[in-house]
């Protein structure tokens, strides 16, 4: 069985503010590292209301201190928003705070609309500068050299690991190719799963990070005592990607009795072809569903996105999730 890891989406919803869910997040955090979760990351999403995680490397700082062993870090740092100078200076910060416990993934997608591009004065073409400021990024976290003249203080030689994030080819690409982990978006870009694994895995270079190929496959698992109540508490994530094709991204709304009602036909396709892998049941169907998932990606480990309303059903999803796997704290 793969480790099994968090990604937090830190939504707001309709009964609870940005305050609420920032400390909904932490909570979730406690939680899992209780019951034996590995790492729990937060995401660069910008000019979203539902979503609280936009000063990202804030966020890790806020759970990493209400935690003492899970790691915590970005899942990820959209690169191209941000001078790579920086993104060093915040996250070796982090790793003298919290030594041994943060974690740097790198994605190239601007984590919003052109518009918001704009507004972090970013331009479309510095997706094209990706790889290099990966690298940089990685020079500023290692130990700086006797006549080094520009040093991120207090980054230097703090040596946080990377991932390189990805829902296409070219993640998987550059990650082999510079020899990191690679983590893959399937919880909401499916279609390229196996196809971005296989060329991360061929394309694979061992580094001074990593010596062997270490993937990690992100999937919507929602979990409760039945399959029916799991389906019902669903709704709510296929709610929020009706809406993201509707132009509507809104606050988290709670769960329905029938999703039918909701979406139209052409809007049910879209949503049910990202969440195409999702896994919603009952602990049994949980278990088959990771068995098969595993079985068939070779995932040394799975990035949860439980995307539950409630709170307290959401806490209880990530237990029940950890018992259908059959691992403990």
């Amino acid at each position: 069985m793969p480790a099994l890891s968090i990604l937090d989406l830190v939504r707001v919803t309709q009964d609870t503010d940005a305050r609420g869910a920032l400390y909904n997040a932490r909570d979730v955090a406690v939680h899992a590292e209780r019951l034996g979760y590995r790492r729990i990351w937060v995401a660069e999403h910008h000019n979203m209301a539902g979503i609280a995680s936009a000063a990202t490397s804030v966020v890790i700082g806020h759970i990493a201190a209400g935690t003492k062993t899970i790691r915590v870090g970005a899942g990820g740092i959209m690169l191209p928003n941000h001078a790579p100078y920086v993104i060093a200076e915040q996250f070796g910060t982090l790793a003298r705070l919290f030594p041994d416990r943060i974690d740097l993934g790198l994605g190239r997608a601007p984590g919003t609309d052109q518009l918001t591009l704009r507004a972090l004065r970013r331009t479309p073409e510095a997706a094209e500068n990706f790889p290099q400021d990966v690298l940089e990024v990685q020079a500023f976290l290692a130990a700086a050299g006797p006549n080094q003249r520009i040093q991120a203080v207090p980054a230097a030689g703090t040596d946080v690991p990377l991932w390189i994030l990805g829902s296409s080819n070219f993640g998987a690409m550059l990650a082999g190719e510079l020899g990191l982990p690679y983590a893959f978006a399937s919880h909401f870009a499916p279609e390229l799963l196996l196809p971005a694994l296989e060329i991360y895995r061929i394309r694979f270079k061992p580094s001074e990070q990593l010596q062997r190929p270490y993937t990690m496959v992100g999937v919507n698992i929602i979990a409760a005592p039945t399959d029916d109540e799991a389906r019902r508490l669903a709704t709510t994530q296929q709610m929020s990607f009706t809406n993201i094709f509707r132009g509507a991204r809104g606050l988290s709304q709670p769960p329905i009795d029938d999703i039918e009602t909701y979406w139209s036909p052409q809007e049910k396709a879209q949503a049910m072809r990202m969440l195409a892998r999702s896994i919603v049941g009952s602990p049994e169907t949980v278990r088959a569903g990771i068995d098969a998932l595993v079985a068939e990606t070779g995932a040394d480990e799975l990035m949860i996105v439980s995307d539950v309303y409630d709170h307290q059903k959401r806490l209880r999803s990530f237990e029940l999730i950890v018992e259908a796997a059959g691992i403990t704290a």
